[in-house]
Formats: structure tokens, C-alpha cells, sequence
């Protein structure tokens, strides 16, 4: 295979990332696999290891360890072996993102791809909240009012459009040709478009998610000045209480459900007891009460709470506490749950200067969505899930690759 042949291939592979995910867990695993043994096997040939920050290996070499201990421990370790030892794939997908990023010379074909997928995505939710299906014939009668897109029987789009949109959002905050009034008025209608959909997803949590990530990046993007962040406020506030007013099944979701029983005293009694996800939280410190050093294991809980459930007070049968700090305590216990967010805050945030100081706009869209998955009290699918964890390495390889050392960012305009 020639040099040009194998940088198209991988550019390819990497392109259509996202479209493998919509496909299915087994096709975006397939993908990953291949994209990390091609670049994984010419590090290796070539001996080229000058590109990537040696602590961040170990660190992360440190977590995948910490998560084979962790199987041992576990209730059943059958459950949790595949997960923890499957982890190695986003170590070497993290490596792969960054040599591509240093090395390749097809630059930013991914990203318009990518954004041309979110953008078909985007059209098709609309598509589907205005007449009950997508254009495949998805999403009526399965999930009532709440929106599936290609995804058919899962309703997760609103976490597939965060875990990419905030890339595409900095992408497009990247172009230098592009003066700065069109360039805010790009990435604001973009913004907002983005954020009616998710919210018409009836996705509650990510919807806040969206926001708060929209918030963090033009609040942190110094290519926007003061008059175009207090806009960009302003307009997330209004398209917020339009959309929810203008929509009954929102305004039950959002007004009925949450805000007035926290508004109003005689309901707040009732909501803190019978609140689907209130249940959820106790039951995932109930979990941790009984296994507070090391937990029940990763991908446990579902052993510990279906098999004790009729026994122990507050346990729900489910397969996690939808919350991911109960989910890190349950599972992991006080000890991993040091060990994995020490590591992943550590990486985060040492980073987090040089990305202020060189305001490059992808590497704050990245940040922007990694921090959105750690907010506490919102409810959150499972962490160290197939498609969660995907979405958070994606991120969180780009925000490392995309530092401003980086030969890719210096010419991604070129």
C-alpha cells in the first residue's frame, strides 16, 4: 500500500466515524479496530513515537490496568470483563487520532464530512418531529413524542449530536478567511439550529447538556467579542422558552415535571419521592453504601440490584443508576473513582491553559463537550457504555491532537 493510498484509506475510516455509530455498536467497533491497528502497526514499523505526550500514555496505561484489577473484584466478572479489557481500543483510537493529526496531510476532510453528517441528522430530526417518522419510516409509536432520527429503536440522538457538534461548532470558529460578524453569524444560527433540535428531541438532560456546552465554548472563545457572547446568551435563553412554550409535550417534560414541583412546596414532597430518577440516584448510593471501597464492579450494578433488589432497601433492578458520579461509586467504589477521574481531570485541564492562551476553537469545542459529560445531579447513560465512551474519546483525542503545537492546526485552514 503506497503513503497516499494508506492517508486516504485512514482519512476515509476517520470520516465516517459517525455514520458507523448511527449503524451499530459491532460496525463503529469494527471501524475503530481497523483505523487503530493500520496507524498502531506504522508507529510500530517506523518507529515514530515523537508525536504524542508520553504522560498522557501512562496515565492512561495507569486507568486500563486500574480496570483489569477491577474485574477481579467484580460480583461477576463476566460482565465486566470485555468491557474493561475492550477499554484498550480507545487508548489506541486516542493514539491514532493523534498521529493522524501530526502526520497526515488531508488535513480537514474529516470535519467537513462529519459536519455533513450532523447536518443530515439535524434535517432528519426536524423531519421526524414534524411528521411522526424520519425519512427511513423511524421513530412513530416507538418512543411517544421523543425523537429516534436513524438511530430507529434508541432514543439517543441528542447525545450523538452533542458528542459532535461541538467539534463542528469549533471547525467552523477556526476559519480565518471568513470575517468575524459572518463567522459569529455562522456558528450562532448553527448553534441554535442545533439546540432546537435537541430540545425537540425530548432529551432533558442533554438539552441542558446543550446548553451549558454552548454556554462554556463562546464564553471561553475570544474570537467573539463581549456584544456577541451577551447575543449568543440572550438567544439561547429565547429559543429555549419559545421552543418549550410553543410545544405542549415540552412543556410537560419541562414545566409539569421538573419546575414546578421545585417551585411549588406541596409538590416538591412528592417529587423527591416518586421521581423516576431520584430513585435511580438513591439506589446507586445504596449500592455504594454496601460496596464503599471498591464497588460492585464495572457493568455490575445490573448483577447487584436484579439479584437484591426484593432485599435491600431503595434498589432498583436497572443497569446503572443513570447518574455518573452514583454509577463511578456503585461500580467502582471510593478507590476507582479517585483513580479514573484523577486521571481523566488531570489530562483535561493541564491542557486547559495552552488552549486558552492559543484559542484554538476546535480543541475548545472538545473541551467544552468533555466537561458537559461530568455535571453533577443531571442524569447521564451509562459511562464506560459502547457509544458513551466512543463520544468521550473522540473528544477527548481531539482536544489533545488539536493542541497548538500541532502541525494540523497550524494549516488547517490552508
Amino acid at each position: 500500500m503506497t503513503k497516499e493510498t494508506e492517508h486516504k484509506l485512514i482519512t476515509f475510516l476517520l470520516s465516517i466515524i459517525p455514520i458507523s455509530i448511527i449503524i451499530g455498536q459491532a460496525v463503529s467497533l469494527f471501524n475503530i479496530v481497523i483505523i487503530s491497528t493500520i496507524i498502531i502497526t506504522k508507529i510500530i514499523l517506523t518507529k515514530s513515537y515523537n508525536f504524542i505526550n508520553k504522560q498522557s500514555i501512562i496515565l492512561l496505561a495507569i486507568l486500563y490496568i486500574y480496570l483489569l484489577l477491577n474485574t477481579f473484584i467484580s460480583i461477576d466478572s463476566g460482565f465486566s470483563f470485555l468491557r474493561n479489557f475492550g477499554f484498550i481500543r480507545f487508548i489506541l483510537l486516542f493514539i491514532a487520532i493523534n498521529y493522524f493529526f501530526f502526520n497526515f496531510e488531508h488535513k480537514n476532510i474529516f470535519l467537513k464530512v462529519w459536519s455533513l453528517v450532523i447536518i443530515i441528522v439535524l434535517i432528519d430530526s426536524f423531519i421526524e418531529y414534524r411528521f411522526g417518522q424520519n425519512i427511513l419510516g423511524y421513530g412513530q409509536d416507538i418512543y411517544s413524542d421523543r425523537i429516534v432520527s436513524f438511530f430507529k429503536d434508541e432514543p439517543v440522538v441528542a447525545g450523538f449530536l452533542n458528542g459532535f457538534f461541538f467539534l463542528i461548532l469549533g471547525y467552523f470558529s477556526n476559519f480565518k478567511k471568513i470575517k468575524n460578524n459572518n463567522l459569529f453569524l455562522i456558528c450562532m444560527a448553527s448553534s441554535l439550529l442545533f439546540l432546537t433540535c435537541v430540545m425537540l428531541t425530548g432529551e432533558r438532560s442533554n438539552t441542558i447538556k446543550a446548553i451549558i456546552g454552548l454556554s462554556i465554548f463562546f464564553s471561553l472563545n475570544n474570537k467573539f467579542t463581549i456584544k456577541y457572547r451577551l447575543i449568543t446568551f440572550l438567544s439561547l435563553i429565547i429559543v429555549t422558552a419559545t421552543v418549550i412554550s410553543n410545544s405542549n409535550y415540552l412543556k410537560y417534560r419541562y414545566l409539569e415535571n421538573i419546575v414546578n414541583p421545585i417551585l411549588n412546596v406541596e409538590k416538591r414532597d412528592k417529587f423527591l419521592k416518586e421521581n423516576i430518577y431520584i430513585k435511580h440516584y438513591k439506589s446507586g448510593y445504596e449500592v455504594f453504601k454496601n460496596y464503599p471501597i471498591l464497588g460492585v464492579g464495572n457493568k455490575n450494578y445490573r448483577i447487584e440490584t436484579r439479584l437484591n433488589h426484593l432485599k435491600k432497601v431503595n434498589y432498583i433492578a436497572d443497569t446503572h443508576p443513570h447518574q455518573i458520579y452514583f454509577e463511578l461509586l456503585s461500580e467502582h467504589g471510593l478507590v476507582g473513582t479517585i483513580i479514573i477521574l484523577s486521571i481523566i481531570f488531570f489530562l483535561v485541564f493541564k491542557n486547559l491553559r495552552s488552549c486558552l492562551v492559543s484559542q484554538n476553537s476546535l480543541q475548545l469545542g472538545a473541551f467544552s463537550y468533555l466537561i458537559i459529560n461530568f455535571l453533577p445531579i443531571l442524569p447521564s447513560g451509562s459511562f464506560f457504555s459502547d457509544l458513551n465512551m466512543t463520544l468521550f474519546f473522540i473528544n477527548f483525542s481531539i482536544y489533545f491532537a488539536s493542541g497548538p503545537s500541532n502541525i494540523f492546526i497550524k494549516n488547517i485552514n490552508s
